[in-house]
């Protein structure tokens, strides 16, 4: 079976313009990458664990923030990777400026058996939609067409 995840695509209205919010991961790999490294704040979850408590809870461990209210499901799809993306949309505010991500112990230089701490996610930010689509995982692209779909 197939990895999951599961993740909240947040999105606001700003002056009449759509953003949604995608975090960046952390660490020296990731660290002058843009362009398609962006993503859903999600991560993986067990089987007995329920999808969308599973995206609530890693909403909050790449972000410091919570966030609720009526979640939308957007549906899953499969990264390139193998691992089936489950996904819930709500309109809500999460402070850009404030993120803490949890870190977890990762070994750098490569093949040094030195091992440092890197936050999963090292800042996040809002997007609108065409830039939004530069910037998000391509695997996760068809959550923004799923967004737009609802919301028109």
């Amino acid at each position: 079976m197939a990895k999951q995840t599961a993740g909240i695509l947040v999105y606001r209205k700003q002056e009449n313009n759509l953003q949604v919010f995608l975090v960046h991961p952390g660490g020296p790999f990731w660290k002058n990458k843009d362009a398609g490294a962006w993503s859903i704040p999600k991560g993986e979850f067990l089987a007995d664990e329920e999808p969308l408590a599973a995206a609530k809870r890693e909403f909050a461990e790449e972000t410091g923030q919570t966030i609720d209210g009526d979640f939308i499901p957007l549906g899953q799809t499969r990264s390139k990777g193998g691992k089936d993306i489950h996904v819930w949309t709500i309109e809500g505010e999460v402070d850009e400026t404030n993120v803490i991500s949890n870190t977890f112990p990762f070994e750098w230089p490569p093949r040094s058996g030195k091992m440092i701490d890197i936050p999963e996610v090292d800042r996040g930010g809002w997007f609108g939609v065409d830039e939004a689509r530069v910037k998000i995982n391509q695997s996760q692209m068809i959550f923004i067409d799923r967004l737009m779909d609802v919301l028109h």
